[in-house]
């Protein structure tokens, strides 16, 4: 409770240093949860500053996130954002404030944690590549956001939102709910108006969960079409980081910077003669949730699409516990690598798992470390060798045997599914109630996925996907900005105390 209560000081601290409140009369704050897009208008009309708008999105950090509801969303703010916002580049993100999951690099006055008390005090050399382009393109880095501690590999009966050194992240729309994760604080603060746009990871289900169950826009693009250089892993075969915006245009725009040679055309009739095929398997039983996505299909149908329902997608239970085996083999190695090359007082995984035992009051009140254990004792080389088939064997499984052979069945540009139903109520003692997330087929395979808000189900929010084939990301942009503009789900949310 200490250490929370100094990170809260610390942070309204540089707030009041980087907010001097001065606004010239020419110049106006923006409205909440104004867009990527409306704030880049208004700076290129001249009606706003960059250092307006980070002051904008510092002062509702203090209102929302270290008082009043206490969301917790943002672990430690840029000291240097006005100096920053004084003097930004130009570029299709010219003074646009953005956070970044506390997983990945920066190498300036803030730390890069992944949540984790044991990586503290030892700063990266360098940005990740993709906060790099940020940077190249005019972004602002706001601050970092809270996550589930290593981005909720750590324990079976883990807390999603918590970590160590950030506490826990709430849900804005119901704060005694979760927020889901591991990006729950970058999908938490854009929710509640914190900043237009944060910058998540995934490794399944981790953007497109959080943004789901807070009502955003979240992408996880094609593995590998975002540089995973800089960025703590799990696996390189799943890993990815990735947008999450109040938009899909939004989306589009910080995609087209993090990616190299990117384009997207993003068209209000996208979804006229569009064939989408319903993934059954995929969309659950909750009924409330059924009628909302029932309710969409017609909406659908109405815009043009086609609508091919149901389509079968084979073969993922067996393909999602196929990578799970070779992931707990391929976070021992990543892992390893990572920690090697940051430097530091931990080097390698072992020595996480003996600082977290020799921490256990702060790093381990609430749950212990064990698939940490379990991924130590699988470094033998024919545990490798066996992780490997079992890897390749599951990606042929979610890709080419699976998501591939249903669109080419039924000749589809995407297919399609409720994201998530409803999350549960935060509780610490037991861990995450583990509501459904139809994220596996997408993550195995590495292949895209876009979650759009649906609605809502006793006033928490719901999320609808599409998914389709690898470097399909563009269209499936396309699609989801389409059905955006037909359903406008999206709306704020009412920080409710239970």
């Amino acid at each position: 409770m200490l250490l929370q209560m100094n990170r809260r000081r610390l942070i309204q601290s540089a707030v009041v240093a980087l907010c001097p409140a001065a606004c010239s009369q020419k110049h106006r704050a923006p409205l909440p949860f104004a867009t990527l897009t409306d704030l880049s208008a208004m700076l290129k009309a001249g009606e706003t500053t960059p250092l307006l708008l980070v002051e904008h999105n510092l002062e509702r950090i203090v209102q929302l996130d270290k008082s009043g509801p206490q969301l917790n969303a943002v672990m430690e703010l840029n000291p240097a954002a006005k100096s920053l916002a004084a003097a930004c580049k130009s570029g299709p993100l010219h003074g646009l404030p953005i956070l970044i999951k506390d997983n990945i690099e920066t190498a300036d006055a803030m730390q890069t944690t992944a949540g984790s008390l044991a990586l503290r005090d030892h700063k990266p050399k360098q940005d990740a590549t993709l906060v790099t382009r940020l940077r190249e393109a005019g972004a602002i880095i706001l601050g970092k956001t809270n996550l589930s501690e290593w981005a909720n590999i750590r324990s079976p009966n883990s807390t999603s939102g918590w970590s160590a050194r950030g506490g826990l992240t709430r849900n804005p729309h119901r704060l005694t709910h979760s927020a889901s994760g591991s990006s729950s604080g970058s999908a938490a603060a854009v929710a509640a108006g914190l900043a237009p746009a944060a910058i998540g990871t995934e490794t399944n289900g981790s953007i497109v969960s959080p943004a789901s169950a807070c009502g955003i826009v979240g992408f996880k693009p094609t593995v590998g079409l975002i540089s995973g250089s800089g960025i703590i892993p799990i696996t390189h075969h799943q890993d990815t980081a990735g947008p999450m915006t109040l938009t899909v245009r939004d989306a589009a725009l910080l995609l087209q910077v993090l990616a190299t040679n990117f384009t997207v055309d993003l068209k209000s009739d996208a979804l006229k003669g569009a064939r989408l095929g319903v993934a059954r398997g995929q969309c659950g039983k909750n009924p409330q949730v059924l009628a909302l996505f029932e309710t969409a299909l017609q909406k659908l149908r109405n815009a043009g699409a086609i609508i091919i329902d149901p389509v079968e997608l084979p073969n993922m239970r067996e393909a999602g516990a196929l990578a799970w085996k070779a992931m707990l083999i391929e976070l021992r190695q990543d892992l390893n690598t990572y920690l090697e090359q940051r430097t530091g007082d931990v080097r390698s995984l072992a020595e996480l798992i003996a600082f977290n035992e020799q921490h256990r009051d702060t790093e381990m009140p609430h749950f212990a470390q064990e698939f940490f254990e379990q991924a130590e004792q699988l470094g033998a080389p024919e545990i490798i060798a066996a992780g490997a088939a079992a890897r390749e064997h599951a990606r042929r499984l979610a890709g080419p045997e699976g998501i591939d052979a249903a669109l080419q069945a039924h000749q589809l540009d995407a297919l399609i599914f409720p994201t998530n139903d409803p999350v549960g109520p935060i509780d610490l003692a037991h861990g995450d109630t583990n509501e459904r997330v139809a994220s596996t087929p997408a993550a195995v395979a590495g292949y895209p996925h876009l979650t759009v808000p649906l609605g809502f189900v006793d006033g928490l929010p719901v999320g609808f996907s599409f998914i389709s084939t690898a470097h399909a990301d563009a269209r499936i942009l396309a699609l989801g900005h389409a059905f955006e503009e037909i359903t406008k789900a999206r709306r704020a949310p009412e920080f409710r105390p239970k």
